[in-house]
């Protein structure tokens, strides 16, 4: 094993907010004193979110209360990409509907475009965004509009978001309500899009920022599109079951358990025989009777290392997948 911690080559850390830093209103338990270790190893530091149900200054405010280090600059949010997508394709003074926060309202005012209430006022754009006070007559309005001809951004595609109680429905799942009624996918400004991860990157003047995140299909897959380095915590989301079936443009290169990880070693996975090894345990590609692959593992469920292993040997196996893949798994005490 490497004795340099994971932080080593990299000069930044672009976190996710929900299930990484917290859930709900509480921190996640070590996330704090991570995110506090930063800047005395010279390692900046930018919060990427998906939520656009409040202001960076709202969610740097609230970092600040739970005792992370946060300016309002080091956010960057899914509405001020869909804002910034909204003045790439149309004019100061176009109207737009917002079906969402007070948040994403004013940056889209910031723009100086007209925002509406109502379908009614005959709006060019709707532009779609997580508020957990949202309800049936607000996605009936903005679907009046898209089908009268607007065009419809959506600021991120979360189906499910980490909240205090567990997991809850996530802005898209508002979006797909909408998408039935109007028979189209809306262009999606936030994440798993790359420029979000660029403008943090550019805010801190960096060159070598690791993307931390719990979900595999924004976060990961972001990071990725963006050709940054990625990795998968497992305090949100996403599990190591559900990394070793991802497709390939949603493989993390790094699997931790939580934000504390990234000030220890990474344990190196060997090849030798046709067997992988990571710390205790081990793993390789095999066929049943049936003709199906697996991954047979030697190791628990519960320790990490066989996650790391198990997903490796799968990988390396089948290096392009353009879908999720489903191999059987295979646990056992040691490989024969």
């Amino acid at each position: 094993m490497s004795t340099n911690i994971l932080l080593t080559d990299f000069d930044a850390v672009l976190a996710d907010l929900d299930g990484v830093v917290y859930a709900g209103p509480a921190a996640i338990p070590g996330a704090i004193e991570a995110l506090n270790g930063l800047a005395a190893r010279n390692v900046k530091l930018a919060y990427v979110t998906n939520n656009a149900s409040r202001t960076p200054a709202q969610v740097a405010a609230h970092l600040r209360e739970l005792g992370a280090p946060a300016e309002d600059g080091q956010v960057v949010s899914s509405a001020q990409a869909g804002a910034a997508l909204l003045a790439k394709k149309f004019p100061a003074g176009t109207k737009v509907l917002v079906t969402g926060s007070t948040a994403l309202a004013q940056e889209v005012q910031g723009l100086g475009m007209s925002v509406v209430d109502s379908a009614h006022e005959a709006p060019e754009v709707v532009i779609q965004g997580f508020d957990p006070s949202l309800g049936w007559a607000d996605l009936a309005e903005a679907t009046y509009a898209i089908n009268a001809g607007a065009v419809w951004i959506a600021t991120n595609t979360d189906m499910t978001i980490p909240r205090e109680r567990g997991i809850a429905p996530g802005n898209g799942t508002l979006v797909a309500a909408v998408r039935a009624a109007v028979g189209h996918d809306p262009l999606v400004a936030g994440k798993p899009e790359a420029p979000l991860f660029h403008t943090a990157a550019s805010r801190l003047q960096v060159l070598a920022p690791l993307v931390v995140g719990d979900r595999l299909d924004t976060d990961i897959l972001g990071g990725n599109n963006a050709g940054m380095a990625t990795a998968l915590v497992l305090t949100g989301v996403d599990s190591g079951d559900s990394a070793l079936r991802a497709r390939s443009a949603e493989r993390p290169h790094f699997i931790i358990a939580d934000l504390g990880e990234l000030y220890a070693p990474y344990p190196e996975v060997t090849f030798h025989a046709g067997i992988l090894t990571c710390g205790a345990a081990a793993a390789r590609v095999v066929v049943d009777q049936s003709g199906r692959q697996g991954v047979q593992i030697a190791g628990r469920a519960d320790d990490l290392n066989a996650w790391r292993v198990a997903c490796a040997a799968w990988w390396r196996a089948v290096p392009e997948a353009a879908q999720s893949t489903d191999p059987f798994l295979d646990w056992c005490v040691e490989l024969p």
